[in-house]
């Protein structure tokens, strides 16, 4: 699995912070659906993993104060905070879909 991630350009402690980011959004919703106990770590683990280093990149690029301590924990931790976004991201797409592809209710 490991030399799938490098193929990808992908790294494998992204990706599962990027997953425990999706569980805890997963849980900490008040209703629990299928969907969302499914999709919630997917989309996190793929949010994390393709947008982790981009958003830390443009972070220090505009400036925000990062802590000096090891780029692995800052990583991390935004890996974590996308996994946990992702998902609202996602419900607020499926919405939108939904809304706009639904037929109209005939009276």
């Amino acid at each position: 699995m490991h030399d799938l991630f490098d193929l990808l350009g992908i790294k494998g402690p992204v990706v599962a912070a990027g997953l425990a980011g999706g569980v805890l959004r997963a849980l900490s919703r008040h209703r629990y659906k299928l969907r969302e106990m499914v999709a919630s770590p997917i989309c996190g683990a793929l949010a994390a993993a393709y947008l982790t280093l981009p958003v830390v990149s443009y972070a220090r690029i505009t400036g925000l104060p990062m802590p000096d301590l090891a780029d692995d924990t800052t990583t991390l931790a935004a890996a974590f905070l996308i996994g946990v976004c992702a998902m609202w991201i996602s419900d607020v797409l499926f919405e939108f879909v939904v809304r706009r592809f639904k037929p109209a209710p005939e009276e």
